[in-house]
């Protein structure tokens, strides 16, 4: 069954700045120094947070979900943006719903640096050939993927990383924030390194640290997963008692937060988690995805992991416990705020990608089978 959590019921936000907002890797944080004293709020539009002038801008990737929505912000603020990728993917395409002259006029502005960013020698010499004020770095995973970047580009203004919220420390007490220990087992811990690197650099980072991310063009099969077995009108089956709490956060509330951090002094040398602000157990989010599509109420069943053999083959999308964190920070310091809420973001998405017959990965239900014999043997 699942774990029991505590949610933590405060009156004040649970965050602070910190000289370096990062924990160790012993599953303990570093104590603060510098604490933050809360101020007055400005109404949302009340602060400047974009960088006042044009900026020469690096997207590490860019071309398969968040960041083809940041390009887009970022060529709309009058930057110069290049993208950095293999080139495997078209540079870009056009979304759903976006008119052609958007589109065109988009296309004639993003430029394109193409190279493996794991040829070490390529990227130092490109980029300093090239030279860029900002570098957002999306699809990193490794430390040492970055340290090239920064030796390539020593009058580097800021460097902005796609961290994770996975690296957190599996913990009773929730939400999340920024200041908790953090796990050096974890499968982000890549991040976690790179985090480290950042701050031992004489370079000013941020790190925002998404939850689960979903919006037009996942490649993630969050939604989808649900999706795909609402329109086949298929049971939906859940791990154990469905009463888990997760967390979701739209990509173009992403994308609007990483534009937040670009320029912004509040923002140097701090790590924000960005999702929604609401959280939804499992069964919550099964009938938000049928409400947000237009189908009927989903039939739940809900299932004992431990008793079946799935093989290398996952039979739910998301981590089997409590997952959610804290954006008080990003709220509070940023001024960012989400656009979307859970049925809202997940309508977008569905209308915009899988209701219009485009996804990432056919169905599989295999696993479904496997779940839904055994229930019916029960039932029997």
């Amino acid at each position: 069954m699942a774990r029991l959590v505590v949610v933590q019921q405060q009156t004040q936000p649970c965050f602070s700045i910190l000289t370096s907002s990062l924990s160790d890797f012993n599953g303990t944080r570093l104590h603060s120094q510098i604490q933050y004293k809360r101020k007055v709020w400005q109404p949302k539009g009340g602060l400047q947070v974009t960088a006042s002038s044009e900026k020469k801008i690096l997207i590490m990737g860019g071309t398969r979900f968040i960041g083809v929505f940041l390009s887009r912000l970022l060529v709309k603020e009058g930057h110069q943006v290049t993208l950095f990728t293999r080139g495997k993917a078209p540079i870009t395409q056009q979304l759903p719903g976006e008119s052609d002259q958007d589109y065109a006029d988009f296309s004639s502005k993003i430029l394109h640096l193409k190279g493996d960013r794991k040829d070490f020698d390529f990227v130092k010499s490109s980029l300093s050939a090239e030279g860029f004020d900002v570098v957002y770095d999306i699809n990193g995973r490794e430390a040492d993927e970055v340290e090239p970047i920064l030796d390539a580009l020593p009058k580097l203004e800021q460097y902005i990383y796609c961290s994770s919220a996975g690296v957190y420390l599996k913990s009773d007490l929730l939400p999340h924030c920024e200041i908790d220990a953090v796990d050096p087992k974890s499968r982000h811990k890549g991040k976690l390194i790179t985090e480290a690197l950042l701050e031992s650099k004489d370079v000013n980072w941020t790190s925002i640290r998404p939850v689960y991310i979903y919006g037009p063009l996942n490649y993630n099969p969050v939604e989808e997963w649900f999706f795909h077995r609402l329109k086949a009108g298929r049971p939906i089956p859940i791990p154990n008692s469905g009463m888990q709490i997760t967390q979701l956060g739209h990509v173009k509330d992403l994308a609007t937060a990483f534009i937040k951090v670009l320029g912004n002094e509040k923002a140097s040398k701090q790590v924000f988690n960005i999702s929604g602000e609401k959280y939804v157990t499992f069964d919550g989010l099964a009938r938000a995805c049928a409400k947000a599509g237009g189908f009927p109420e989903p039939e739940l069943v809900h299932f004992n992991p431990k008793e079946f053999d799935f093989g290398k083959k996952k039979a739910f999308p998301f981590r089997d416990q409590h997952f959610f964190a804290s954006v008080e920070k990003a709220k509070h310091v940023l001024g960012w705020k989400p656009e979307f809420d859970l049925v809202e973001g997940l309508t977008d998405s569905y209308n915009l990608d899988f209701g219009r017959g485009t996804f990432r990965k056919e169905a599989d239900f295999s696993t479904d089978d496997m779940i839904l014999g055994k229930s019916l043997v029960l039932q029997s």
